[in-house]
């Protein structure tokens, strides 16, 4: 276990994600609360000793709550000035949402008494009601301690929840590292008006314009922002509201973003006119921003080529190329639902409402679209299955929103009441570009890869450093496919220059496969 004391630069694999972007923001100076890290390894040893390695790590986990309070000039689980802590996941591939969050921990009957004398009885019961809402809140025992302890079990145990376990599998992540645990001092977005929580990007992650871009809610937690369930304003609205605090947030995000050389997805929460960074992650990004963004940061001299071709994924490029909606087809269909955009790209199939149902028609061979109030991470599989996700409620950094762009799924979220209901069962396209759900399946035209400047500029970028030169055309030799096989077996015939179908991603592949050897 690691105490987050910026004395030392520990990598992702020993304090997790979460941890070891805690640790950064904490090493350059800017607002984190305090916190403490129980390692993954100790996570991994939980999976198959679980009583014996939290007997093991006890009194250290006491040593950093006892370095919390002074920390804070708070007590945990006492007044007059109580201690709240959150426990977090914090794997070292990020997976957001997967695996279980406690908040609001070490409240009781005494500790609710003193919150509200500190500040006010609705605040106390507000908070006290979140605890209960959380993963280990409804059944807690009073003693503060025993809640720590039962937390830190459920954030290691949730490792193997059947979510994390098919999210881990999805992108081929190994199963057996388990997850770190974040213990941090709570701040709170519910105190009053003048508080609240957010997500903002350093960059827009939808469309890639160099904008930050995020959402907002004004006596709120971070809960309710990602969770989808409740209507969010967008971050300008805290420019409007508390000036200063934004323009302090903006700058950190700014500064986060040269530090790590990548665009920043990043939780905060403002108490009292004070801001807070929670937590700092690259951001999840669709095809089109993926490519925007990787070149943006080249010229910006924070990456050089090499690492911007391995900013752009062949799956980014499969779904740039897929056809998509065109204005003369739109202009004819019905409007089902209008929300946010939050996944573009356009996709048509069956709007299924319950997952099991989505799942087997996935199974069954059906394009699934999946149509819900909001998400949580217990729709997960649902979310594997299907084309496009269509929700009720919640925004662009909503659960729905940030899965779905992971996921490389089309997404509209936001579309209202009743939308789940009005849509069920019927054949429908999503277009996620524009935030629209339409009747029917709607006919799509395709692009190549010469129809981008953003991909002509990329492919420029490509010839330059790439072992195999593709062309889409000229007197070389034809790449039959760009599978890894044939770009394979192209390299070790010496060749220099092909032709192909899709130039970029032949010569994408050969760059990932000289790495490989």
């Amino acid at each position: 276990m690691l105490v987050l004391n910026g004395d030392a630069n520990y990598p992702p694999k020993i304090l997790g994600h979460k941890g070891h972007g805690i640790d950064m923001m904490r090493r350059n100076g800017l607002p984190v609360p305090p916190a403490f890290c129980i390692t993954a390894e100790v996570g991994a040893r939980y999976l198959s000793e679980p009583e014996a390695t939290i007997d093991a790590i006890w009194d250290d986990v006491l040593d950093g709550m006892r370095g919390l309070e002074a920390a804070t000039s708070r007590t945990f689980g006492r007044g007059p000035h109580p201690l709240l802590v959150s426990v977090r996941s914090g794997a070292a591939v990020s997976m957001p949402g997967m695996m279980d969050t406690v908040l609001d921990l070490g409240i009781n009957d005494a500790v609710e008494q003193a919150l509200a004398a500190e500040r006010t009885a609705g605040f106390a019961r507000d908070t006290r009601r979140r605890f209960i809402e959380s993963p280990v809140g409804r059944d807690a025992p009073a003693d503060p301690y025993l809640q720590l302890r039962a937390a830190v079990e459920a954030v290691f145990a949730s490792w193997g929840s059947p979510r994390a376990a098919a999210y881990r599998a999805h992108h081929g992540l190994d199963d057996r590292r388990g997850t770190a645990a974040v213990v941090q001092a709570m701040v709170f977005g519910n105190v009053n008006t003048s508080s609240g929580a957010g997500v903002v990007f350093s960059r827009n992650p939808m469309t890639g314009a160099n904008e930050a871009f995020g959402e907002w809610l004004p006596g709120g937690q971070g809960g309710d922002v990602v969770s989808g369930t409740v209507d969010v304003e967008p971050i300008t609205a805290l420019r409007d509201q508390q000036q200063a605090v934004y323009d302090e947030l903006i700058a950190a995000a700014r500064s986060l973003e040269r530090l790590t050389s990548d665009v920043q997805e990043i939780e905060f929460t403002i108490e009292h006119a004070t801001l807070w960074l929670l937590q700092t992650r690259p951001a999840k990004r669709s095809a089109q921003a993926a490519v925007r963004l990787a070149l943006q940061l080249r010229g910006d001299g924070l990456i050089d080529d090499a690492e911007t071709l391995r900013r752009v994924t062949p799956a980014h490029l499969e779904a740039l190329l897929r056809p998509s909606l065109q204005p003369e087809h739109r202009s004819t269909s019905t409007l089902l639902a209008k929300g946010l955009p939050a996944g573009p790209g356009v996709v048509s199939g069956r709007a299924y409402t319950e997952v099991d149902a989505a799942v087997d028609a996935a199974d069954r061979g059906e394009d699934v679209i999946l149509v819900r109030n909001h998400t949580s991470p217990d729709d997960i599989h649902g979310m594997l299955v299907a084309r496009g996700v269509v929700t009720e409620t919640g925004g662009a950094t909503s659960h729905a929103a940030v899965v779905s762009r992971e996921l490389g799924r089309v997404a509209v979220v936001g579309c209202g009441r009743g939308i789940a209901k009005s849509l069920a069962g019927k054949l429908v396209t999503v277009d996620g570009t524009e935030g629209e759900v339409r009747d029917g399946r709607l006919q799509l035209t395709a692009w190549s890869e010469d129809d981008t400047p953003e991909l002509r500029e990329l492919a420029e970028i490509a010839r330059r450093i790439s072992p195999l030169r593709a062309h889409a055309g000229g007197d070389y030799p034809r790449l039959v496919s760009h599978s890894d096989g044939a770009v394979r077996a192209a390299m070790a015939s010496d060749h220099s220059d092909v032709v192909s179908a899709r130039p970029l991603l032949a010569m994408l592949a050969a760059l990932r496969l000289r790495e490989d050897t």
